[in-house]
């Protein structure tokens, strides 16, 4: 979800992922070496949006309208084929990946407040994060291996609700897509 250096992971920040498990053996070595997020609890994923509300607002009734948001939207099936790069980063890209922004467009819209990733970017690339803040020779190599280990078809049948506790990241609620 974020970059550990960039003290976005403290106690009750939050964020809504597509956790991708079919992904895990051809990303787990890689991530648990090269990705922050992995070392802090969260699994191979996409995420939805992040930062989402600061966990003391979430309560029942949050939770009941990210489940009515999440669920007028289908599950469906993915496949990551391809590596990709921003800066220091490398990453599996979904396709289809309309689905993904979907969902991300629909949590953001009803909580305007919470743009994706912090309004930082001005379109927002779903994407599976395998390595970050790693150097080209580095990313290189992870990608490499990675090509031999890819297609990976996933079935996306639901958004889980990651909150950091101060130490590591943990599920709170998972919202069933239709």
């Amino acid at each position: 979800m974020a970059d550990d250096d960039s003290g976005e992971f403290r106690a009750g920040r939050t964020g809504l992922i597509v956790r991708i498990p079919e992904a895990e053996p051809a990303v787990r070595a890689w991530r648990d070496r090269l990705d922050p997020s992995a070392r802090a609890g969260v699994p191979a994923h996409v995420t939805v949006l992040f930062p989402f509300l600061d966990a003391s607002r979430i309560d029942s009734g949050t939770c009941a309208a990210v489940a009515e948001v999440i669920g007028r939207h289908p599950a469906f099936e993915t496949q990551f084929a391809h590596c990709g790069r921003f800066p220091g980063i490398l990453y599996l890209t979904p396709r289809p990946d309309g689905p993904f922004r979907r969902l991300t467009e629909a949590v953001a819209e009803r909580w305007p407040e919470t743009p994706p990733f912090g309004g930082r970017f001005t379109e927002v690339v779903p994407h599976l994060t395998v390595a970050q803040g790693q150097d080209d020779a580095v990313l290189e190599e992870a990608g490499a291996d990675l090509r031999g280990r890819l297609p990976v078809s996933a079935h996306v049948s639901s958004v889980d609700l990651m909150v950091h506790d101060g130490t590591r990241w943990q599920r709170r609620a998972s919202f069933g897509l239709r």
